[in-house]
């Protein structure tokens, strides 16, 4: 079918920010007394809920907020430095020609994902919602529903993470999930996602 509104995700789906994640876990798992993990474990949780994945680094909630603000000040100063994947412009330029509204929200700042996106691209979305707690999506996709005055039925969530895909399905919405990012397509798949998408230009099909 063909959706009028595609609400992206950013880190994962549309810019590869998973390296400069990881390179800066240890010093926040210092600063932040959590447990550090090697380069096999952190591959092995990508297939995990992010629950899971608090409890194993020892994150309990109180600390989240916390975490997550200092997440979004470093991002900001490293986002000019943090890629696109290959062939997102070009296949946001074509949503965008073929008349599909793109939204964003993110947990990361609005500031990062503009400078991320670069101006050209931002002025493509009509709407931002962003510094989504990690499990408030579902309320900011709601809220960006109402504010386009859309339709559940008309709209996708297209994102990387399992909690992406339990924040569509909360907020009623199609999940399409993308298997580039941070989750495993095998985690996503268990969500049974409305599409999947194996390449970055095969979410351009959505307009059709």
């Amino acid at each position: 079918m063909a959706y009028r509104l595609a609400i992206f995700d950013f880190d994962g789906t549309l810019a590869d920010s998973y390296p400069w994640f990881t390179s800066v876990l240890d010093h926040m798992a210092a600063r932040h007394n959590f447990r550090a993990i090697d380069a096999e474990e952190r591959e092995s949780l990508r297939g995990a809920s992010a629950r899971v994945i608090m409890k194993s680094l020892g994150v309990s909630t109180w600390k989240l907020a916390r975490i997550a603000k200092d997440f979004r000040a470093m991002k900001v100063d490293a986002s000019s430095g943090i890629p696109l994947f290959p062939g997102v412009p070009e296949m946001l330029r074509e949503l965008h020609a073929n008349g599909v509204i793109l939204a964003l929200v993110s947990s990361d700042t609005e500031a990062s994902v503009r400078i991320g996106l670069g101006p050209e691209l931002a002025g493509l979305f009509v709407h931002f919602d962003c510094g989504a707690s990690l499990f408030g999506k579902a309320r900011k996709f709601r809220r960006v529903l109402r504010k386009l005055s859309m339709t559940k039925a008309k709209t996708i969530c297209i994102g990387d993470e399992d909690r992406d895909a339990r924040a569509a399905d909360k907020a009623g919405i199609d999940f399409g999930a993308v298997t580039w990012g941070y989750s495993t397509p095998e985690s996503l798949i268990a969500h049974n996602p409305k599409l999947t998408f194996g390449a970055v230009q095969d979410i351009a099909a959505i307009a059709r």
